[in-house]
């Protein structure tokens, strides 16, 4: 198959044309691996490429609703039984196979896709940018100066770069709508724990994160739902409720006559871009005319409060996670980047009183937004403050990396981490993306639709978070977007 033809379908579509016959799983395979030698060293979506065991896997007997079609999984979580899993981590990049793949690779995996590769990722997903010192950075196929966003950022790259219609991803912060929202994509961060993510864990970060997808069209992340959702998981902590229907027909109907607050202000205080307001209001009149109530509304949210609240969390993962990892496999602490080290020693230096006290407030922004969803069905924010930065943009000040080195050399970074100059200084690396971060610690599930383009052509998506059990509400107003204001065949100057 041509590229160009390969490009004009989505993942459901080219399943379709393997179902009647009309090409093989090993065709579409070689047109995804060629558009990726392509286009991979422009964008560095692609890190860890599974060729042999994807030719492998076409030649076989393929079932399920994407039998045949190739597909991209995130080098984090993502565990693909006899591959690594790099984390984008030096120290793990050339890591022990994993023993057994993760439980969404392995209900992707029934559905019929053929992995031919893993994802670039900041180093354990910790940043909203993909920019890890072992693999590069990934850059945004609609101008390569810029991110893709993180953590899933190549994912995002890989799809918008046109090498797959639909990729992996998780979400613990945003690590879904972020980089969707850079390239001009459509992502779903599901409710918490509606998506299984065993057999490692429970749940990831105390369910603030999900697995989920990036892709051209609604179409494909509601099927790929159904397929993530289908089976409850017997070992996770509780069942989420699933609709009466799949999620792909729910996203067919007519989502009704919604009321939608608004809100263009950075819920952290900082400084929100004028495109990022543009990208609002102009949606609010798609709607509008689309006879939804549109108007503006506070959450009840402090903003602030949960920005701190979700960086604690954060720092204790960071810890942990660190120290489990260099348990794993002996490395040095130098062996890993320094801002996961300064984020580890910020978590350790976090008592254990004050971290059980951010947790807990996490029921008190969780009502907050409940109140707010006794209002109105949705909440519309920009899915970034500003278009997308430049690679290199948010790197820790030079300053700041000099004094850290020491005190870490000195044993004294936990110090720092409790000053209110680190405090401010990690707060206000969240200017960029500060709006993600509430469905994540409320556990209400989230979308970013790719409804605005900047002066400068580059994408910039608008979010809608949504109450308790709301992704089908979602996905069917997305398809009327989708159907208003068309976005699937846009395609970047590679």
């Amino acid at each position: 198959m041509e590229y160009a033809e390969y490009r004009r379908h989505d993942a459901t579509g080219l399943a379709e044309l393997v179902a009647g016959g009309e090409v093989a799983a090993g065709e579409l395979l070689e047109t995804a691996i060629a558009r990726t030698e392509a286009v991979n060293g422009r964008v560095n979506a692609v890190v860890r490429p599974m060729y042999e065991t994807a030719r492998a896997r076409a030649g076989t007997e393929l079932n399920g609703p994407f039998a045949g079609v190739p597909f991209l999984i995130k080098d984090l979580l993502q565990d693909y039984e006899g591959e690594p899993t790099g984390s984008g981590c030096a120290a793990l990049r050339d890591g022990p196979p994993a023993g057994r793949s993760s439980e969404p690779v392995r209900r992707w995996l029934s559905s019929g896709l053929v992995v031919f590769g893993k994802t670039n990722t900041p180093e354990f997903g910790i940043k909203g940018v993909t920019e890890p010192r072992a693999y590069g950075p990934t850059r945004n196929p609609w101008d390569t100066a810029r991110t893709s966003g993180g953590s899933s950022g190549g994912s995002a790259a890989a799809v918008a770069a046109g090498i797959v219609p639909v990729a992996g991803g998780n979400d613990g912060g945003g690590s879904l709508r972020i980089p969707a929202a850079c390239c001009g994509l459509f992502a779903l961060k599901p409710g918490r724990g509606l998506v299984p993510c065993g057999p490692l864990q429970a749940e990831y970060l105390h369910g603030a994160a999900t697995d989920g997808v990036i892709s051209r069209t609604v179409r494909d992340s509601a099927r790929m739902l159904d397929v993530l959702t289908e089976l409850p998981d017997p070992g996770g902590p509780f069942e989420a409720a699933r609709p009466e229907l799949p999620y792909a027909q729910g996203a067919l109907r007519a989502p009704g006559r919604l009321r939608i607050g608004f809100s263009t202000q950075s819920p952290i205080g900082t400084e929100v871009h004028p495109e990022a307001v543009a990208a609002v209001e102009s949606a609010a009149r798609l709607l509008s005319g689309l006879g939804h109530e549109v108007e503006e509304a506070e959450t009840g949210v402090d903003g602030r409060q949960l920005a701190e609240d979700f960086l604690d969390m954060w720092y204790g993962q960071v810890a942990f996670t660190l120290d489990h990892r260099r348990r794993e496999t002996g490395a040095k602490s130098s062996a890993f980047e320094l801002d996961t080290r300064l984020l580890a020693a910020a978590g350790r230096a976090t008592r254990a009183h004050h971290s059980f006290g951010s947790h807990q407030r996490w029921n008190t922004h969780t009502r907050a937004l409940a109140d707010f969803h006794q209002r109105y069905d949705l909440l519309l924010t920009p899915s970034l403050a500003r278009p997308p930065v430049r690679v290199g943009e948010l790197d820790t000040p030079s300053w700041m990396q000099t004094g850290s080195r020491a005190l870490l050399a000195l044993g004294l970074a936990g110090k720092l981490a409790r000053t209110k100059l680190w405090r401010d200084v990690i707060v206000e690396n969240l200017a960029a993306t500060p709006y993600t971060q509430l469905a994540n610690i409320t556990g209400r599930p989230a979308m970013s639709v790719p409804l605005h383009r900047t002066a400068e052509g580059l994408p910039l998506g608008v979010q809608f978070v949504g109450p308790w059990g709301s992704e089908t509400t979602l996905l069917a107003l997305a398809t009327t977007l989708e159907d208003a204001s068309p976005w699937a065949d846009l395609e970047p100057p590679l």
